[in-house]
């Protein structure tokens, strides 16, 4: 979990590998130094990427609006900044979804 959040200004950021068209939306462990994520959306018109800020914001507790994608928007690698929350607060909620 320490390559995958990371501490920054305003909150965290968590590297995440997202896999579309799974047949749930689910945390579903690691992929290298970043999370898997399985979405059942389609990555056309960016609803993989609306799938994976509700995912990811309903997992750690924030609303939507705190949830951003700062790289990889076509990518399946992405890092996403969280805002208003620390560290160790993502780490133990990103890893309490993993059991």
């Amino acid at each position: 979990m320490e390559q995958i959040v990371r501490k920054t200004k305003h909150g965290v950021s968590v590297a995440v590998h997202v896999v579309p068209r799974s047949t749930r939306n689910e945390i579903a462990g690691m992929h290298g130094e970043a999370l898997r994520i399985r979405l059942n959306a389609s990555p056309a018109k960016g609803a993989a990427n609306a799938a994976l800020i509700a995912l990811v914001a309903e997992t750690l507790g924030v609303p939507q609006r705190q949830v951003q994608i700062i790289s990889g928007h076509t990518s399946r690698h992405k890092v996403l900044a969280v805002s208003g929350l620390c560290e160790e607060t993502a780490k133990r909620r990103l890893a309490e979804s993993l059991k």
